[in-house]
């Protein structure tokens, strides 16, 4: 069930804390793109939106994996910086060069604000949701 309610947490963590701070960055003028994308995905011709809230259900259970022990700060923080740089790396390095899309210093910088943001959702979520750390070795 733990696992369920990581995917549930990086989901909604996308469509709330991640399109929710691209939405304020978009309305402030910091960046082209508008929030919740609704254009078809490849291959499945999902919206953009929904794919990405897909696979940051699949990142939500990778943060659980790798966090779920923790308790107090190092949990909200260890999401935050988790979160941060592990999405922001795949994208940047493997995602964005496969697309054909331009990898500055800013969409960097974005990148890790947008999915620090996005942990800090997931961490929310999952608390939300009453899941506590693991106890003992898995």
């Amino acid at each position: 069930m733990v696992w369920f309610k990581a995917f549930v947490s990086g989901f909604f963590a996308t469509l709330v804390f991640h399109q929710g701070l691209l939405a304020l960055f978009w309305l402030a003028g910091i960046v082209p793109m508008a929030p919740f994308n609704l254009s078809p995905a490849p291959p499945l011709g999902v919206p953009a939106v929904v794919s990405l809230a897909f696979f940051g259900g699949l990142w939500g259970m990778v943060l659980w994996l790798i966090l779920g022990r923790l308790a107090g700060v190092k949990f909200w923080l260890g999401h935050v910086i988790v979160g941060a740089i592990g999405p922001t790396a795949v994208a940047m390095l493997v995602v964005f060069p496969l697309k054909g899309i331009d990898v500055s210093a800013q969409t960097w910088v974005g990148g890790l604000l947008l999915n620090g943001f996005w942990g800090l959702g997931v961490a929310a979520f999952m608390r939300l949701m009453g899941t506590k750390a693991a106890a003992g070795p898995r």
